[in-house]
């Protein structure tokens, strides 16, 4: 899943995205593909997940929709056994103010250089080999999910960081994030089934 041109931590994600997109004044999907790595599963996933947890962005009605889409599509071609990702190019063309976007970045740099200090490689067999398969298996159902959670308040934050945890697993090859991912999984699964409108 992961490719020699992969970044290697949340901080080198980060950096890319701005860089990556200076001097624009809208970031596409297209343009976040083209940034992070076209080949880069992993790091599509953790970009899902950031953008749904910032604030200003992922609070913006059809970005977690959107987003969900996205790694569906991403995930879906992943267990297909393909070596690049491809996206209509309407959910390409999407795109959000390139300002915004800053800002949620800026927002997310003390939690990330906390995370990059407790993240390291162990466990991988569960974000390697097959193990990698279930845990696009979970993403796909978290993303799938995501178009009820926009009806249902909060939801949609705990889908953004079982994400980023999935999406920075898999780039740190860290298992024991993925095992707290599945945790968080879980726990938003049991909040939606508690907050239904039945």
């Amino acid at each position: 899943m992961n490719q020699p041109d992969d970044p290697a931590s949340l901080k080198e994600l980060l950096n890319r995205l701005r860089s990556g997109t200076e001097g624009q004044s809208h970031v596409s999907m297209a343009d976040v593909l083209s940034t992070v790595g076209e080949r880069s599963f992993g790091p599509v996933v953790l970009i899902a997940g950031l953008i749904t947890l910032a604030p200003l962005i992922g609070d913006i009605p059809g970005v977690p929709t959107l987003l969900g889409l996205m790694v569906l599509l991403t995930l879906g071609q992943l267990l297909f056994q393909r070596h690049s990702i491809w996206i209509p190019s309407k959910l390409a063309q999407r795109h959000v103010e390139r300002e915004t976007l800053v800002k949620g970045l800026d927002w997310m740099e003390k939690p990330t250089r906390f995370l990059d200090h407790w993240t390291k490689p162990r466990l991988s067999w569960l974000v390697r080999g097959p193990g990698q398969f279930l845990v696009a298996i979970i993403c796909m159902t978290v993303a799938a999910a995501m178009p009820l959670m926009e009806v249902i308040p909060f939801s949609a934050n705990g889908a953004g960081l079982a994400l980023m945890a999935f999406g920075l697993s898999i780039v740190a090859r860290d298992g024991l994030l993925a095992l707290f991912a599945i945790t968080v999984t879980g726990g938003t699964g049991w909040f939606i089934l508690n907050n239904l409108p039945w």
